[in-house]
């Protein structure tokens, strides 16, 4: 079995080309920094950089939503491939094929994370804003809001 799943920020924005004929197919190429959970020793290095292909829809959604900075999960399969290049030699090439991408964070903690984050972060029109973590880590539930769970 060949599945792969990442979860990282992307290095820059998404390269993304759409091939040649009459049913032109966008294919979008980003890297993933992948932080390494152990850090060995004299290892200075503590993410991996892997590279990720997106075929059809999946580039498209990459170039119209994803950009330097954003936290995604990825799943897919890892394909080898070779090419030669201009000086003849031979270049091996190692990229995860990407099957389902998805945002791993909100858009205000990406917002905040790549800078353009606004005080008060973003709330739905009429909602009141919650209350500061208390000390276990949760948020309290404002109050008023008990009407609007569709739970209980």
């Amino acid at each position: 079995m060949n599945k792969v799943i990442l979860m990282g920020r992307l290095t820059r924005d998404p390269e993304v080309r759409y091939s040649q004929g009459e049913n032109a197919t966008a294919v979008a190429r980003y890297t993933l920094a992948v932080d390494r959970r152990f850090k060995r020793d004299n290892d200075q290095q503590t993410a991996d950089f892997i590279s990720c292909v997106a075929f059809g829809r999946s580039g498209e959604f990459a170039e119209k939503y994803f950009h330097k900075g954003i936290k995604i999960a990825v799943t897919g399969r890892i394909q080898t491939g070779s090419y030669t290049n201009q000086e003849g030699q031979k270049v091996y090439t190692t990229e995860v094929v990407v099957e389902d991408q998805e945002f791993a964070e909100s858009k205000a903690v990406s917002d905040a994370n790549s800078g353009g984050f606004q005080p008060g972060g973003y709330q739905p029109a009429g909602r009141p804003t919650p209350s500061a973590a208390v000390g276990d880590g949760f948020m309290n539930i404002p109050d008023g809001i008990d009407e609007e769970l569709p739970f209980n």
